[in-house]
């Protein structure tokens, strides 16, 4: 808890990409279970920093504000993670933000995550479906296997796994743990199966699994705590039956995104 009447936070700005960044100090008036959000949204009220000076408010994203979109991710005190749920009380003064590293930077706190999302189509990471009418009930699951997927299921995109990998850089296309995981979860859905050997051939392709440097920081800052690194081993193993069945053409190699027998 903290026994000050105001908070003080440190923000790296930049007007735009491509120019150059700068530091701005603000403070701001202290509640209790105030989050970080809150603290730039009284920024936003009085932009005004420490020296005085009335400033542009800070840019930032938002939009769940309960650690469900990924919207909210920057820095805050050196660690990628969610604004949203990131109770002052956490932290020591200065508070300090930034954008996370490895994506293109908008404005101030917003950056570009498009990357992410265009290797999630590079992957095909949805469920196929054959039209817009009713096709009945799906396969049953198991609830063991329901569990599971449910917990790779909850990654929102928010880049934080990319932000703390060593292998993301501007010399790399590495496309990161959260696709990686994608792959595996879409590939044990019944329906999602379809586009099975299209996604392994995207893991086995550039940026894909095989530039892994098997550090393990994604475990470290993903916020809802999805089993990443057992993802990345087991789509690895996965890749490399692949590998060794499509190297020999094997029966059960899938043609077209689709198993052969």
């Amino acid at each position: 808890m903290t026994d000050q009447a105001t908070l003080h936070l440190k923000i790296r700005r930049q007007d735009g990409p491509g120019k150059p960044s700068y530091w701005q100090e603000f403070r701001v008036p202290y509640t209790a279970g105030m989050n970080v959000i809150t603290c730039l949204d009284e920024i936003r009220k009085n932009p005004v920093t420490v020296q005085g000076k009335r400033v542009a408010p800070v840019a930032w994203e938002c939009s769940c504000l309960e650690e469900v979109c990924g919207a909210c991710s920057m820095r805050i005190n050196g660690k990628p993670r969610q604004s949203c749920s990131a109770l002052v009380e956490q932290f020591r003064q200065p508070i300090v933000l930034e954008p996370m590293s490895k994506f293109p930077i908008v404005r101030d706190l917003v950056i570009d995550r498009s990357a992410m999302f265009e290797n999630l189509k590079k992957i095909k990471a949805w469920v196929p479906i054959d039209g817009t009418h009713d096709l009945g009930p799906g396969l049953r699951q198991p609830a063991v296997e329901q569990a599971w997927m449910y917990v790779l299921s909850r990654c929102m995109t928010c880049g934080c796994c990319l932000d703390a990998c060593p292998q993301v850089n501007v010399r790399s296309s590495f496309m990161g743990a959260a696709l990686i995981s994608q792959v595996r979860l879409f590939n044990a859905h019944p329906t999602g199966a379809m586009h099975r050997a299209a996604r392994l051939e995207a893991l086995m392709g550039q940026g894909g699994i095989a530039d892994c440097g098997n550090a393990q920081n994604c475990m470290q800052v993903c916020p809802k705590k999805i089993p990443l690194t057992q993802s990345i081993s087991e789509m690895g193993w996965e890749t490399v039956r692949y590998g060794v069945r499509r190297f020999f053409r094997k029966p059960d190699v899938e043609v077209g995104g689709a198993p052969a027998g």
